[in-house]
């Protein structure tokens, strides 16, 4: 039952371990034009008030147990962070906010760390608030769908508790064994149900927030229609922790469907991906939940470095479609006519149908493994950007031709389904004259398309100069207005979302 599970917290503890033997080089070293901002340093005094609040267990201060709390998924930064706070409760995040607003000591919220534009870790020594004890599932309401938890709830854990109520989450990811429900909410994650579910603006209902002062901001409605005034909640939803900490999370979740199906196909253009998509999208309608393509070179990556097997032929592109409902036969077969009549036409070239919980997760992992997979390659250049679908697949190829030998692998994978494509370039190690090879160059092109620098994971600390390519400066504005106001102090989270 918990196979996925004890796999992601697996892989996490090889990556934190392979982290801490070769550890990436100091945040403040690979991007020197950032400066640490006007910041108390820590003191044994702070040190002390911390230990005297949440006791000696919950205050790690030794270099060693900091370290992989310093670094990101996928080594692109380091900070070095001397204390990482573990509260259980809303009312210790409160004090503890309180307390460092009042001595000017920057906090770094995390969840499970599994970020992907370093938003998640410092970039120098601010003190990391921890959100892994707070873990509680408050309350499911199995009549209205609605869960109540903490935080620091594991995803896939929640959707466990969801499904003995038969309930799902509205989100999966590829890293649902170690994110947390308070990460996803902070970044706005998307994941391989978006197509079906929406985003999770659109799925919370409400949350429980800290600002930077202390002041506790409860916006816990339960309530699917709640029209009264502003709705503060999407303050916090996407603002990656800078606004506040959000520390409570209630969502509106789907019934657990009885049916699911999963086909694998192989293609040989990208137009035969749109395609097909389109076709899905008429021809499987209402049991569509998600639609995933990957280029050769991602499929190739999984089977080399993690030895798993595709169940089809090699082609230049495959396709993951997903169909959940609540009529076996009946969405069986509209699977199967639906792959026959792609076949027919030319469109897929091969590809497999299956309701094996085995073999499903056999393709799954095709699909969710591949970050994991190209870490072998080295170091890994990886963009999260919106594109119109039409443009999904437009800037694999210019990135292979303007960087050629310099990179080990360019590849493109992600959700056909709602334009977010990820792009990754790998290297043996990471190298400044590269990295200004492909930046600001990606964000150019993808504003040229009117596409959007992040989909779904976030600006983090990698993309804020970059943001004016898709928000305008007005917007841009505005932003800092709202920072300024609900952190006057900038303590949360600095050098992450806004521009420096």
């Amino acid at each position: 039952m918990f196979s996925s599970l004890n796999r992601a917290r697996s892989l996490l503890s090889l990556i934190r371990y392979y982290s801490s033997e070769v550890l990436p080089q100091l945040t403040k070293d690979r991007y020197p034009n950032i400066k640490r901002g006007n910041y108390a340093v820590l003191t044994q005094d702070h040190l002390q008030y911390f230990v005297d609040l949440l006791g000696r267990n919950r205050v790690l201060n030794d270099p060693s147990d900091c370290e992989t709390y310093n670094i990101d998924f996928i080594k692109s930064v380091r900070g070095y962070s001397q204390c990482v706070l573990k509260p259980q409760t809303t009312e210790e995040v409160s004090k503890i906010l309180s307390f460092c607003d009042e001595h000017r000591l920057a906090v770094c919220p995390q969840g499970g760390n599994t970020g992907l534009v370093g938003g998640s870790v410092p970039v120098f020594d601010e003190v990391i608030l921890s959100t892994t004890l707070m873990n509680k599932i408050i309350s499911i309401d199995d009549i209205s769908g609605v869960l109540v938890c903490e935080a620091g709830c594991i995803l896939e854990e929640l959707e466990h508790a969801l499904g003995e109520q038969g309930l799902m989450m509205p989100l999966d990811l590829g890293a649902k064994g170690s994110c947390r429900i308070g990460g996803n909410v902070s970044t706005n994650a998307g994941g391989l149900r978006l197509i079906r579910y929406g985003n999770l603006h659109g799925n919370v209902l409400g949350v429980e927030a800290v600002k930077a002062n202390g002041q506790i901001i409860d916006c816990l409605s339960t309530l699917k229609k709640d029209n009264t005034g502003y709705h503060l909640k999407h303050l916090f939803i996407g603002s990656e922790g800078t606004l506040g900490v959000v520390t409570k999370v209630v969502i509106h979740c789907p019934q657990k469907p009885t049916s699911l199906s999963l086909a694998f196909f192989g293609l040989e253009s990208f137009d035969n991906i749109l395609s097909t998509f389109k076709r899905a999208k008429k021809e499987l309608g209402e049991i569509l939940s998600s639609c995933e393509m990957l280029d050769a070179q991602s499929l190739n990556v999984v089977k080399t470095h993690l030895k798993l097997k595709s169940p089809i032929d090699d082609y230049p592109y495959y396709m993951v479609i997903e169909t959940s409902g609540s009529n076996e036969q009946h969405d069986e077969e509209k699977l199967n006519r639906f792959l026959e009549g792609v076949m027919g036409d030319g469109l897929v070239m091969d590809g497999t149908v299956t309701n094996e919980p085995g073999k499903m997760r056999s393709i799954w992992d095709l699909r969710e493994r591949i970050t994991e997979a190209l870490m072998y390659d080295g170091y890994l250049y990886k963009y999260d950007i919106s594109l119109p679908i039409k443009d999904f697949y437009s800037l694999i190829p210019k990135m292979i031709e303007r960087l050629g030998s310099d990179a080990t692998r360019i590849s493109g994978y992600g959700h056909i389904g709602d334009g977010n494509i990820h792009l990754n370039i790998s290297v043996p190690k990471f190298r400044q004259d590269v990295l200004k090879k492909i930046e600001p160059y990606v964000y150019e092109l993808t504003s040229q398309l009117k596409g959007s620098v992040s989909a779904e994971h976030g600006v983090g600390f990698r993309k804020p100069p970059y943001i004016h390519y898709s928000k305008s400066q007005n917007s841009i504005d505005l932003m800092k207005d709202l920072k300024k106001m609900m952190d006057p102090n900038n303590i949360l989270n600095p050098y992450k979302v806004l521009p420096f």
